[in-house]
């Protein structure tokens, strides 16, 4: 399924002014590749065909795949959204820190003002940067005027532009900050938020469910935007409420649109898709194609946002000299507080695809997830990937190819770089990964879970968060599913892995 950019923005309304990108611009020659990291939202293993899907094509993202380096053992840090962003930007496993959870609509910065990030380590080694899409890791030092400057924000952190969903799309505000400012807001019409209690005269999604377009199943009954019941209550800021229909277009756009004014200059974009996260509202375009309800049908729309950034590379000359990434930043999850027929309308497909767990899980499928490279020319393409690595190793790895010093605030991210490039499969030899059912290590073939009172069930979801009150040791050469519990029976390995998870907790420099 192949969709114009120009034709879509424009049905979509969403097109940019006095921006040529028809035009076949040949870059100069660059020294530095630029480097774009495509970061989807709750998407599993299994969903997408290059890893297996059978009931659903993803074209664009199998071409990346072609074209580049497909891994099979990537991990993010954690099994939710916010600690694996965190740890992405920073180097720093989240669970370091104690304030690095799932992030509240108006949290205030969790990455401090002036720290050194990726971002900042490419922004220092000659490179514009920006953000676009799906933030969610706070916003300013104190409580939020929304109406006035919003800082500090990614700006503060080695970005050089950001036009970014504050939190998450079932989250109030449903607004677009842009820089420092909500974007399109009108000052005669000042915008409100809060977290604590309903506006007087507004409705809600608890109290007024015949307003609805799309029916809560659990939360998600607070303030009603766009017909669609969010967490926290809003007022005002009408003329700059997000479209959730054009949602995906408008932040395509916004890349592009940085991609093109930086076509001459290294850049470094850091592109955050909403899909498939909740509410799934895709386009008209794409509703009712894939057969399996609004997920199936975000998992195209997403399919296309990577074929339209694929496409703007080639037009302006520049597939060669880009590095392109593809990941989620946790596994996959099904009803997440909508009726949308995620569960119903799921059948053959298993987007966990061969693993246990999902979303919020410290079995595989919470934190193993896609991610494909592609450098022509510098990495093989159509070849398969089995080296362990973590999300949080990026940072170090492009500081390394840009002959940048690592700060010490970054003490989990591991320089892999030979690994990315398809030149070893040798990169890690253990990493940790956190979910809501506790820590784990994972270490060749080994993956060891510590004993915990942990929640055994994530919140209303029924996933399985592999919380037990014994240790749990899985041999995932034989056993990926994680069906058998060899803890009893090899004392010995459990005993090295909890001493190496000890070790990790204690600061122990990546291996």
């Amino acid at each position: 399924m192949k969709y114009s950019r120009r034709n879509f923005l424009k049905a979509a309304g969403v097109m940019s002014a006095g921006l040529a990108f028809g035009e076949n611009v040949l870059a100069d020659e660059k020294k530095k590749p630029n480097v774009v990291i495509i970061y989807t939202d709750d998407l599993g293993y299994g969903d997408v065909s290059c890893y297996g899907a059978t009931e659903i094509e993803t074209p664009n993202i199998d071409r990346l795949a072609k074209e580049g380096l497909r891994f099979t053992n990537t991990h993010t840090a954690s099994a939710t959204c916010t600690p694996s962003r965190y740890a992405l930007l920073t180097g720093e496993y989240p669970w370091r820190r104690e304030d690095t959870g799932i992030a509240a609509g108006d949290a205030n910065m969790i990455i401090e003002a002036g720290r050194h990030t990726w971002p900042e380590s490419m922004r220092r080694a000659g490179y514009k940067t920006a953000v676009v899409g799906k933030w969610h890791l706070g916003l300013g030092d104190s409580k939020i005027d929304w109406n006035k400057k919003i800082a500090p924000g990614p700006l503060e952190i080695g970005f050089d532009y950001s036009f970014i969903i504050p939190a998450t799309g079932d989250r109030v505000p449903c607004v677009y900050v842009e820089n420092h400012e909500v974007a399109n807001l009108d000052e005669d019409d000042p915008l409100y938020v809060s977290f604590k209690k309903p506006f007087k005269g507004l409705p809600t999604g608890k109290k007024n469910p015949e307003l609805l377009n799309m029916k809560h199943s659990h939360g998600h009954n607070n303030a009603i935007i766009n017909g669609v019941g969010r967490i926290g209550y809003m007022k005002g800021g009408a003329s700059a409420v997000w479209n959730d229909r054009t949602m995906a277009a408008k932040l395509v756009d916004k890349a592009c649109d940085f991609m093109y004014e930086n076509k001459n200059n290294p850049f470094f974009l850091y592109f955050c898709t909403h899909d498939v996260h909740v509410p799934r509202l895709p386009n008209e375009e794409f509703r009712g194609k894939s057969g399996m309800g609004p997920r199936g049908d975000a998992i195209l729309q997403l399919d296309w946002t990577v074929g339209m950034l694929l496409e703007e590379l080639e037009e302006m000359g520049l597939k060669d000299d880009t590095v392109v990434m593809f990941s989620s930043d946790n596994g996959p999850v099904l009803d997440d507080g909508y009726q949308d027929k995620a569960v119903e309308k799921l059948g053959d497909h298993e987007p966990w695809g061969p693993y246990r767990g999902a979303k919020y899980s410290r079995y595989q499928a919470g934190t193993l997830v896609p991610f494909i490279l592609r450098w022509p020319g510098e990495v093989p393409a159509g070849k398969t990937s089995d080296a362990l690595i973590s999300q949080t190793d990026l940072f170090a790895s492009f500081a390394a190819m840009n002959n940048q010093k690592m700060p010490k605030t970054a003490p989990d991210s591991k320089n892999v770089l030979p690994a990315l490039l398809g030149k070893t499969e040798n990169a890690r030899k253990y990493l940790a990964i956190d979910a809501i059912g506790g820590l784990a290590v994972v270490g060749g073939r080994w993956k060891f879970m510590p004993a915990n009172d942990e929640p055994k069930t994530a919140w209303q979801t029924g996933i399985d968060t592999g919380a037990r009150r014994k240790p749990q040791l899985y041999d995932l050469k034989n056993d990926m599913a994680e069906k058998n519990n060899l803890a009893d029976k090899m004392p010995g390995v459990v005993e090295d892995l909890s001493q190496k998870l000890e070790e990790i907790l204690n600061g122990a420099a990546p291996e």
